[in-house]
């Protein structure tokens, strides 16, 4: 395969530098259990699981199998009016996961489509209830959910949102982030300051008034601005308040879900049930595009009780329980359990806390920061030229056969829940020795 920059311009490349990396592409052509193989022959240990997304390795010959066997025999179904059984097992498989009273769940195709799917729900609740003034979406700084009008809307990426301003929702506020590097660096898992942030809400609720409010969505960890973490306590005031409000809330678990910080959902995890929870990537494994809104069941019932005969919720996608990503979801969570990779990934994470962060001694660290199986660490910025600290890492560990995720100049990694001690050791290892290489080339 030839790798000529004529041949790769018809591709207009997502959330990518599409002229840099036309000049020097990095292609993948094959991947295995914890490794990438380059377009010339190198092995790439995955540090990041694709894209948030392989929790269980590469290529799982269980998940292959399910997908070309829906291929044969059944390889699209209408989900208008239609249905096909994957689809209905995969719900209830999916419903013993979810935390609380979580037991209703609309399939959709990626974590965008969740999202918008989930403030859509939210709306018709209230609605259902008698509730229409209920309009206003809250999201919170520095959040990320996705790239559809609703999900930029409520997500807090400045860069996101300034070309589409203008068409955004109009009625959306921000509460604030909970990053807080003066109390918090190096904090070793959740950080002990900073539950108080959520009450930015009631700054909200004081300004518009509480019965304008529909929902609050925000991640658990901000993973995609830089793994941002929740402050003990900082979800659970976050349920408190909306409790106390009848404001519904939200979790976006599309990084979160399915092992990533040790649990089968981080909601699981701390304890804290939203009214909706979002989620995709890790669904099948990175196989086969897919993503869910988990529904509490009196969310659910109110929306189907309180709608004329018929239709109950206008809102629907082509794709929506696909046979093949049913195949592959099954398929995927039949591999999470039979090899315990939620458990493993707790068990496995105290290893990791003290590995990730030996970087605290490597140069131009100025943070380190887990949860589960995901470390951020954030270096200093340049001079004059924010980020081209964490690209040079990016691109230099890359040469070096390490495949790691940088936001602006906060590296974030995400192994495959299936890493070995070893390759934990080979993965910090090489990221330490290639953050001095950038300290000394300074560029």
């Amino acid at each position: 395969m030839t790798t000529m920059s004529t041949e790769l311009e018809a591709q207009w490349m997502p959330f990518t530098a599409n002229r840099a990396f036309k000049r020097a592409p990095r292609l993948l052509v094959r991947a295995k259990g914890m490794h990438y193989t380059t377009v010339d022959g190198r092995q790439v240990l995955d540090g990041t699981a694709g894209l948030w997304c392989v929790n269980a390795g590469h290529c799982r010959e269980p998940i292959v199998e399910a997908i070309a066997a829906s291929a044969r025999e059944l390889d699209y179904a209408p989900g208008f009016q239609l249905g096909h059984p994957a689809a209905f097992e995969l719900a209830n498989r999916l419903s013993e996961l979810l935390p609380g009273d979580i037991d209703r769940v609309f399939f959709t195709g990626s974590g965008s489509e969740s999202v918008d799917t989930a403030l859509k729900i939210a709306l018709a609740y209230h609605n259902a209830r008698g509730d229409s003034q209920r309009v206003r979406l809250v999201g919170r700084q520095r959040g990320y959910h996705g790239v559809g009008f609703g999900g930029i809307s409520v997500g807090g990426i400045e860069n996101n949102r300034r070309a589409f301003a203008s068409q955004l929702l109009p009625a959306v506020d921000h509460i604030r982030h909970t990053h807080d590097l003066a109390r918090n660096s190096f904090s070793r898992g959740l950080p002990p300051h900073g539950a108080e942030f959520a009450d930015d809400l009631e700054r909200v609720i004081a300004e518009h008034g509480a019965g304008t409010i529909a929902a609050v969505i925000v991640e658990p960890m901000a993973g995609s601005t830089g793994v941002l973490l929740p402050p003990v306590g900082y979800l659970q005031r976050l349920r408190e308040l909306c409790d106390r409000h009848g404001i519904l809330l939200i979790f976006d678990e599309v990084i979160t879900g399915f092992g990533r910080v040790g649990g089968a959902f981080a909601a699981n995890v701390v304890g804290v049930t939203p009214d909706l929870i979002t989620m995709a990537k890790g669904f099948t494994n990175g196989a086969v595009p897919m993503g869910a809104v988990g529904v509490r069941r009196g969310v659910y019932d109110a929306v189907m009780e309180g709608s004329p005969s018929g239709i109950e919720l206008f809102h629907g996608y082509t794709y929506s329980g696909h046979p093949l990503a049913s195949a592959a979801g099954l398929a995927t969570l039949d591999i999470y359990a039979s090899e315990g990779l939620f458990e493993r990934a707790a068990s496995l994470a105290p290893y990791w806390e003290d590995a990730v962060h030996e970087l605290r001694s490597a140069p131009g660290v100025i943070d380190v920061r887990n949860w589960g199986l995901v470390a951020g660490i954030e270096l200093e910025p340049r001079t004059g030229a924010p980020g081209t600290r964490g690209n040079d890492a990016f691109i230099r560990n890359f040469e070096r056969g390490i495949l790691i995720r940088v936001t602006g100049d906060t590296i974030a990694l995400s192994p495959p829940l299936i890493i070995e001690k070893a390759e934990i050791d080979e993965l910090v290892g090489v990221l330490g020795e290639v953050l001095t290489e950038v300290a000394k080339s300074g560029r």
